[in-house]
């Protein structure tokens, strides 16, 4: 079989790739004369076609000849390539209206594709994904925010450290005041972020204990989703209905927002289920957050003062505290300092690629020469030209007229 990672086209580019070099020649000694790997050439990619090249792989400018093909990012349509199988982040399961013209391109072109946000395993758990390292970048930029807004200490971007270790020695910069932490989410992302404020040597305390205890130093808590939303009718909480009925929850979320500085937003958020807070919560005096990192960036979502996406060049807009307006960043010491990049594992490419890619190598690749293999059907979204069975709820998005 002949594997194809193709250059990633969406502008700006992508450093990110779904194998390493590395990870290709590891592939080919577990899988003897099974895969062949061909690199197609960028200037963007983390990491260079020169270490592919070291890596034995061959660096093409065409993959036509393959039978497979990863990405990262939605494949920009003039680069799909027909009849072929493609494996990428496709964005069209939420009938994203951007990414509309992308899928129907797929079927015209008789393309089989796999979303790698679909591959789940038999008890219908994500096994591929990104999310410890947006969390990882989420939590630094936090950091980094909170440094710039204060002039407390001054770090490095993301972007700018090599890798991990390089990120792990600008937090040694970081001065921290007895300020409190609240991170929202315990999956990957929250779990990435987790990582950083441990890193940095932050203690991690309990519910009560943040709510009703004053600290010498730093300190983070971890909120679930039964934290911080109660049943409206009673104050209860259920687990199974907050997933089924989120509508019947609301939030009681301020409680801790009068207690913590930082907020760093990792937690999944459904459109019914009741927001962390409201805009108009942000001008009351005892609402003390001054720092959000909203790892999620769900635009005018759970987070309210998420009002725009941001980017690495541009990473932080204010939002004023009066008018919920966005304005620029670190103007006003009143207002809320928001970082809400959408692509935070982009900043740092190489870990964030060797990780994504040793997933592939445990779930993906094992299947790909199996005559059937559900996990691969699950997550295959077109074949043939046509919409599979799980997938025809995208059919009306497909044929809409705008």
């Amino acid at each position: 079989m002949k594997i194809g990672i193709i250059r990633e086209g969406k502008n700006p580019p992508d450093r990110r790739t779904p194998f390493t070099p590395s990870q290709v020649i590891h592939i080919q000694g577990q899988y003897p004369g099974e895969y062949s790997f061909y690199i197609q050439s960028s200037p963007h990619r983390a990491f260079t076609d020169m270490e592919y090249i070291h890596a034995g792989c061959d660096v093409v400018d065409d993959l036509s000849d393959c039978d497979v093909i990863f990405g990262v990012k939605e494949v920009p349509i003039d680069q799909l390539i027909p009849g072929k199988t493609f494996f990428f982040f496709s964005h069209t399961i939420k009938k994203q209206p951007y990414n509309r013209g992308l899928l129907k391109a797929v079927l015209d072109k008789n393309i089989r594709l796999l979303d790698y946000e679909v591959l789940k395993d038999e008890s219908g758990k994500r096994v591929v994904a990104f999310g410890r390292w947006a969390g990882i970048v989420g939590a630094y930029n936090a950091l980094w925010t909170y440094g710039k807004k204060t002039d407390l200490f001054d770090i490095k971007r993301a972007y700018q450290c090599f890798d991990k270790k390089e990120l792990e020695l600008e937090l040694q910069k970081v001065q921290l005041p007895p300020i409190k932490i609240i991170v929202t989410g315990s999956g990957r992302v929250g779990k990435g972020a987790k990582e950083i404020l441990d890193t940095l040597g932050v203690r991690e305390v309990s519910t009560h204990d943040f709510l009703h205890h004053y600290f010498d130093e730093p300190v983070y808590l971890v909120l679930k989703s039964s934290d911080y939303n109660r049943r409206k009718s009673d104050g209860g909480y259920d687990q199974e209905e907050f997933y089924t009925t989120p509508e019947k929850y609301e939030s009681h979320f301020l409680k801790f927002a009068e207690e913590g500085e930082i907020l760093i937003a990792s937690h999944y958020w459904d459109p019914d289920a009741p927001r962390l807070f409201e805009l108009k919560d942000i001008d009351h005096p005892d609402f003390a957050i001054s720092v959000i990192a909203d790892i999620s960036c769900d635009i005018h979502g759970s987070i309210p003062t998420t009002v725009k996406a941001s980017n690495i060049l541009n990473p932080v807009y204010d939002v004023d505290r009066n008018t919920g307006e966005a304005i620029e960043a670190f103007g006003n010491q009143t207002s809320i300092s928001v970082m809400a990049i959408d692509n935070l594992p982009c900043e740092l490419p190489r870990g964030a690629s060797t990780d994504f890619g040793d997933q592939l190598i445990q779930w993906v690749i094992p299947e790909l020469n199996k005559d059937v293999s559900p996990i691969l059907e699950g997550a295959t979204i077109a074949r043939d030209g046509d919409l599979t069975l799980e997938f025809m709820y995208l059919l009306d998005y497909v044929n809409a007229k705008s």
